[in-house]
């Protein structure tokens, strides 16, 4: 048996007016000719962003949901080059520590999956300086919090560069120049057309890095790979041995057979119960974080659709055990 929480991204479909991705970019910013003005406006945006994350875990305690991915673009323009004078927490600080009374208050995973720019794995200086200043900012947010920053953001391993076993090796290179502080958050995770699920636990045992397994990128990338998942399973646990926080996987269907790399609005139950039906009882906990365009309403359907099954017991609106 093994308990289930299931998790959805950023926003939902039943609140209105909960976006916590509203943005201005940097254009916009020029045209306001009052830099103090328009640096006052992006701070308003970051706040309201942050204020609707506030609503967004109220609805998820309101419907048992223990599990939340945050927006990455909380903050616009946070380290955009021609800003960097910018103190941006500072206004952030007391929304930040309202998110993270609730929090203490509701206890809740929540984490972070930095967008596709955030690279590890390459060879320009200036791109590995970016991305650690992203994962700083990652880094702040959570602090603000005061969410514990261990294992809580997910990244890609990176470019292929057209020779994909020295992108793996350019990646543990890599790991050296990220001070500790930043190792400690990052977990990694397979995708769907360059690094497959042997090449992403290569990199993790190397390094120590609990793996996050996408079974929709896995099924993308079968043929390529040609190994069936669950004899990589039990190494997938063993990356989460001394982590904090349960195992994490990614749940997505394919739009369809033709776009099949691209999400669904919503999860097909039979493919999620191949997923569990392989990893069942091997670890006692997993938490399933859906990529899917419906977002909440994508988990709260999965909840339906899942009750139809004689060996899932429902534990509430967003969690259940799988026999």
């Amino acid at each position: 048996m093994t308990l289930v929480k299931l998790g959805y991204v950023a926003m939902s479909v039943h609140l209105t007016n909960a976006s916590p991705s509203k943005t201005m970019t940097y254009a916009q910013f020029s045209k306001l000719k009052d830099r103090e003005a328009a640096i006052d406006k992006l701070e308003r945006i970051a706040v309201e962003n942050l204020e609707n994350c506030l609503r967004l875990l109220k609805h998820n305690v309101a419907n048992d949901i223990q599990f939340f991915r945050f927006s990455s673009k909380l903050v616009p323009l946070a380290n955009h080059e021609e800003l960097k004078d910018w103190k941006f927490m500072r206004p952030l600080k007391e929304i930040l520590s309202q998110i993270g009374d609730y929090i203490d208050a509701h206890p809740m995973r929540v984490d972070f999956h930095p967008d596709h720019f955030v690279l590890l794995n390459s060879k320009k200086k200036e791109i590995i300086n970016q991305t650690i200043k992203t994962l700083s900012m990652h880094r702040s947010l959570l602090k603000g919090m005061r969410v514990p920053t261990t294992h809580r953001c997910v990244l890609h391993i990176g470019g292929g560069y057209e020779d994909r076993e020295l992108a793996l090796e350019q990646f543990i290179h890599n790991w050296a120049l990220v001070p500790q502080s930043l190792q400690e958050m990052i977990i990694l995770e397979n995708d769907d057309k360059t690094f497959h699920l042997r090449d992403a636990l290569y990199v993790c045992e190397k390094l120590n890095v609990p793996l996050v397994f996408d079974y929709h990128h896995h099924l993308a990338h079968y043929e390529k790979e040609a190994k069936p998942w669950e004899e990589d399973w039990g190494r997938v646990v063993q990356t989460w041995e001394y982590s904090p926080l349960p195992v994490k996987m990614h749940i997505s269907s394919p739009r369809d057979e033709k776009d099949f790399r691209a999400h669904s609005d919503y999860v097909d139950p039979k493919v999620f119960m191949d997923f569990l039906q392989g990893a069942k009882g091997s670890t006692p906990e997993i938490h399933c974080m859906i990529e899917a365009k419906q977002k909440d309403e994508a988990l709260f359907q999965l909840m339906r659709d899942l009750k139809g099954f004689s060996n899932i017991e429902i534990v509430d609106g967003a969690s259940f055990i799988i026999k």
